[in-house]
């Protein structure tokens, strides 16, 4: 099974659930109101800091949901435990690689990324519906049980950037610590890599093929019999990290809470440059 799908395979698809992702920092009306103007026919707006995560804490940031609280936003969008689920959102995957992994993570066994997001299914030539989609009648019966996809704590991160390889995917100027426009202390969780998503996509938001990305990964270190695992801000943009290790035939842990967490506790140590 394919992790990503084509605008020209999601329009052929049967029976589906379609969750539309749309997100930026901060977060906010505006994704809904992208998401009102003009989504993909059938899909339901799911918000990434109310239902991919617990609300903003010592954990982080973008903490991991409750079992049940997941589970109940998941019902409330229509998604059923033996139907497929295909996630979208502007362009890059960032915020639908949260969705696609932390659907796995709580057990879903089939979840689909739109390679491209809703600009490369414009760009087909495809339609779009205008405002919200009625939810009622349309609970799903997806039960979540946590596990399914591997996952490190602050203590496991450390390790792992000593003896496998851990990626640090946001931005190059922040692992170096030239710049922390969020969070309190500047850097990186010492001997961490540093490994931007953006580096993962084509300048239109479609992931680079499986070569390529195999080829950066292995790069960086990420190569057989070595353990892998990514961290962030908050735990959003390593899941894109994730998702394009899985395409490059490579299994990774996420550390969920990430550099926003790394920092809540100031004896940890800090790396910059």
């Amino acid at each position: 099974m394919s992790i990503l799908v084509t605008p020209e395979e999601l329009a052929g698809l049967g029976e589906v659930t379609i969750l539309d992702v749309r997100w930026r920092l901060g977060g906010g009306p505006s994704d809904r109101k992208s998401y009102v103007e003009g989504h993909i026919p059938g899909a339901v707006f799911c918000a990434l800091d109310a239902d991919l995560a617990a609300a903003p804490g010592p954990g982080g940031r973008h903490p991991l949901p409750e079992a049940a609280d997941f589970q109940a936003a998941m019902r409330h969008l229509g998604v059923d435990g033996s139907r497929p689920v295909v996630v979208y959102d502007e362009a890059d995957s960032t915020a639908a690689a949260r969705a696609w992994w932390t659907l796995r993570y709580f057990g879903h066994p089939d979840v689909r990324v739109l390679d491209g997001g809703i600009r490369a299914w414009r760009h087909a030539g495809l339609p779009v519906e205008e405002g919200e989609e009625d939810a009622t009648g349309r609970d799903g019966d997806f039960t979540a049980v946590p596990g399914g996809m591997p996952t490190l704590d602050a203590d496991q991160a450390a390790d792992l950037a000593a003896n496998g390889v851990l990626l640090d995917a946001r931005a190059a100027e922040r692992y170096r610590g030239e710049v922390e426009p969020i969070d309190p202390v500047a850097g990186h969780v010492p001997g961490a890599v540093s490994a931007p998503t953006a580096e993962n996509v084509e300048p239109g938001g479609r992931f680079h093929n499986r070569e390529f990305l195999r080829e950066r990964f292995n790069t960086l270190g990420a190569v057989d019999g070595v353990p892998v695992g990514a961290y962030c801000g908050s735990g959003v943009t390593a899941a894109h990290e994730v998702l394009a290790l899985e395409l490059a035939g490579i299994h990774a842990a996420l550390y969920v809470g990430s550099w926003s967490h790394w920092v809540t506790d100031p004896s940890r140590p800090v790396a910059t440059g």
